[in-house]
């Protein structure tokens, strides 16, 4: 065993003398008293009681309706929740943005020319915000259906910005930038301070 040095006897010593210290407060503070103490006789009037007794009735008598609003929205938000973008990681939302993307467009004769990934954003203080952007040449009735797909999808899912610009003038078709938002848990928005 080898030898301690002064600068570790003096930190033995301290915590000795802590650990004492800590037994005496301990001891005094929980250590249970001698005789047991006497409860104390209220300083309110009979029917001061009775006002009080009938108060915690009418809050008690309240309490199953509450209980039942509060499964109400429970039950709403659930089915509300139900079209979050579900994934592990935010790169996996983003691919299901994209996918649900290419498939409205798809579904609608339109090829996306480009796509890019926007950063995540925090949307209120319980969700997160997946941005994508696509651009595409269409005309404006593949427009129109397009966005009416993707209102009607299941998934909570929204238009964030529209961009349009003159594309062909002789096929009438237009130059089109959408940014898509997709909402996320809570989990996969940005960090606080990050």
């Amino acid at each position: 065993m080898r030898k301690l040095e002064p600068r570790e006897k003096k930190a033995v010593m301290i915590l000795s003398v802590f650990l004492a210290l800590s037994a005496i407060v301990f001891a005094y503070e929980f250590w249970p008293a001698g005789t047991p103490a006497v409860a104390e006789a209220s300083a309110q009037s009979v029917p001061q009681m009775e006002q009080r007794l009938a108060r915690v009735r009418e809050i008690a008598a309240t309490v199953p309706g509450k209980q039942e609003i509060l499964k109400k929205v429970a039950a709403d938000l659930e089915t509300r929740e139900k079209g979050l973008i579900r994934a592990e990681t935010a790169p996996q939302a983003q691919a299901q943005v994209v996918t649900i993307l290419r498939d409205l467009a798809a579904s609608e004769s339109l090829t996306l020319r480009n796509y890019e990934l926007g950063a995540i954003t925090a949307f209120g203080d319980d969700y997160g915000a997946v941005n994508v952007s696509i651009q595409v040449e269409c005309r404006i009735e593949q427009l129109l259906n397009f966005l009416a797909a993707l209102a009607a999808r299941p998934e909570l899912i929204a238009t964030r910005d529209l961009r349009v610009l003159a594309g062909d003038p002789k096929q009438k078709t237009l130059n089109v930038r959408i940014t898509v938002a997709g909402l996320v848990p809570k989990s996969l928005g940005p960090k606080k301070g990050a």
